[in-house]
């Protein structure tokens, strides 16, 4: 029996899944990528461009471009793609069309059916322009769900305990919190609350505004009222968005973006964190008023939740993290790909119509909270034992976190790195597990002088801390393994000589070959960072395809000579770069 197709038709990516061999998976384009844009567009020959083609035309023809056509599901308007003018419903019909294809280019037959999820606040009229979206796409709609309920089964898809769940699904254009109960396979929502106009997207517009308005300050332009330049400056705080989620401080640069007087201008502007938490606020705080009323019509406490669930890619955000623990004083879990796992759930549902049974999906997470040591408050005193969280327990991996600290006193000349893994506020009562010192700061910095500091934690538990003195761009970085990996090829050379010789026998020869293959084993990541550089290379803009070519070449260097310190070092210079490459 052919599987059904699992599809999160989302307002600014659309994801399809299916089971196979009992696991829930995400199927992948030509490329590999696993989301598409929910962007559709007309080239200027009137060909059809779907996903992150349309998304790049949208930066130079936004009149021949339609995005977050989902906001429109339900109501009798038509959208306009150059002189054309297209129902909601066709407008989604041309996404779903674009991921059934992707399955058949990835299994070699057609998938004719479908389980497609909605936000829990849709309407009948929007449920229903769904389910005619997905005819017009030659797909038999078995089940329309609810974005709550896909992602509950994802979690869990055969509990036999009896579970509440608060589900908070931040997505690109829709925001809905739901209660969901689960008993014996049953999947029950008990209340919802939500709003169909809350999501990413309006974060961008915040932070569209709020460059606009420095821009126009500084030059007396406004970009919102040049369509070119307004797309490519949405394109630019998308993107910036996205990096805030992980680092403390992005920097927009768009050349030429303008011009006066004949001279072109410039967009270079530097945003940090708290400017973006501060613009959004208000917006989060509905979210919060939802989950409180969700919890109301539930007649439920928050101590009586089990879980809370983290759906969609906005809650990625560190804010929503923090607000929903300050409100609800629960774990958050975010282990399975906030982008992914509706459309997973969506898939486990199409299974259990057909009868498949259905394992848990498998996830690599960090079961421990990474961070420093610093001056802070630790109930309500001031301290300098206190821990600042960077990288928090049930983070899925890889990880990459930051944040921003900052000096003590004027002209201080270093700062200690300490980093510490668990779960307590005061840093003595964590793990130590590392530290190191940035040494000869700027002597002439003030009091308070930022310091920025990141953490990357690798599938392997291999985490790199930098740290870096804003103003001056001095910066020093350390590696530290898991201590599961510190048992090096050497130190099991030895033992496995110590052994043989108690137990009077000769080293065997495959034991210590397996010392020399650990030892090679260590180069594993660096190969894997080369393929990927290898697959994105072709992909990549100009401006950054000579950088990865020379990492690359160097990367290669040191796999020819073995060197694994040299190897990984370079490998994590040429990650940064692909890291933000893969999120384009």
């Amino acid at each position: 029996m052919d599987p059904v197709l699992g599809i999160d038709l989302g307002t600014t990516n659309s994801v399809a899944a299916i089971v196979q061999d009992g696991e829930p998976i995400v199927l992948r384009d030509d490329r590999g990528e696993s989301i598409l844009p929910s962007v559709v567009g007309l080239d200027q020959n009137g060909a059809l461009l779907v996903g992150e083609a349309a998304r790049n035309q949208a930066l130079v023809a936004p009149e021949r471009t339609v995005r977050s056509v989902k906001r429109k599901m339900g109501e009798d308007a038509k959208v306009v793609m150059g002189d054309q003018e297209y129902s909601p419903q066709e407008v989604s019909a041309m996404i779903l069309r674009t991921l059934a294809d992707r399955a058949e280019q990835a299994l070699g037959r057609r998938l004719t059916q479908a389980v497609i999820t909605v936000p829990a606040f849709f309407n009948e009229n929007q449920r229903q322009a769904t389910r005619e979206a997905g005819s017009l796409a030659g797909l038999e709609v078995l089940r329309v769900i609810n974005e709550p309920t896909a992602a509950s089964l994802v979690y869990e898809p055969k509990s036999a305990l009896n579970e509440k769940l608060l589900v908070y699904d931040l997505g690109g254009g829709t925001f809905d919190v739901s209660i969901v109960q689960v008993e014996a396979g049953v999947i029950e929502v008990l209340s919802s609350h939500g709003d169909t106009h809350l999501g990413g997207d309006d974060f961008d517009e915040l932070l569209l505004n709020h460059v606009a308005a420095a821009f126009l300050e500084e030059h007396g332009i406004d970009l919102r009222t040049l369509p070119t330049a307004q797309s490519r400056l949405l394109h630019a705080v998308e993107e910036a968005k996205k990096r805030l989620s992980v680092e403390a401080v992005v920097t927009l640069a768009e050349e030429f973006i303008a011009e006066k007087d004949g001279r072109p201008l410039n967009l270079n502007l530097t945003l940090d964190r708290p400017q973006y938490e501060n613009l959004i606020t208000p917006l989060l705080q509905k979210t919060i008023d939802c989950v409180n009323d969700a919890l109301s019509d539930a007649k439920l406490p928050a101590s009586q939740i089990d879980r809370v669930v983290l759906v969609g890619g906005s809650t990625r955000t560190p804010l929503v993290h923090q607000m929903l623990h300050d409100q609800l004083h629960q774990e958050l879990h975010h282990e399975i790909d906030p982008d992914l796992c509706v459309a997973l759930g969506a898939a486990v549902q199409g299974a259990l119509l057909a009868g498949i049974d259905v394992g848990p999906v498998l996830v690599d997470i960090t079961p421990h909270t990474l961070g420093i040591r610093c001056v802070g408050e630790v109930n309500g005193m001031e301290t300098d034992q206190c821990f600042s969280p960077i990288i928090t327990r049930n983070s899925s991996l890889p990880a990459k976190r930051s944040d921003i600290y900052y000096t003590e006193y004027a002209g201080q000349s270093a700062v200690e790195i300490e980093v510490l893994q668990g779960e307590h506020d005061i840093s003595s009562l964590n793990e130590w597990i590392g530290s190191f010192r940035l040494e000869e700061l700027d002597p002439d910095a003030p009091a308070l002088s930022e310091i920025l500091v990141r953490f990357d934690l690798n599938l392997d538990g291999m985490l790199k801390v930098t740290a870096q003195e804003r103003a001056s761009g001095l910066s020093k970085e350390v590696v530290i393994d898991s201590k599961i990996t510190r048992f090096r090829a050497r130190d099991r050379g030895e033992a496995v000589e110590r052994l043989s010789s108690l137990f009077g026998e000769e080293a065997s020869a495959a034991a210590l070959t397996g010392a020399v293959a650990a030892e090679d084993s260590g180069l594993e990541p660096a190969r894997q960072t080369l393929a990927s550089a290898q697959r994105l290379l072709p992909t990549a803009p100009a401006e950054d395809a000579d950088e990865i070519r020379e990492l690359m070449e160097k990367l290669e260097q040191s796999l020819q000579a073995a060197d694994v310190a040299a190897s990984l070092a370079a490998a994590d210079e040429l990650d940064d770069v692909l890291f933000y490459l893969q999120d384009r």
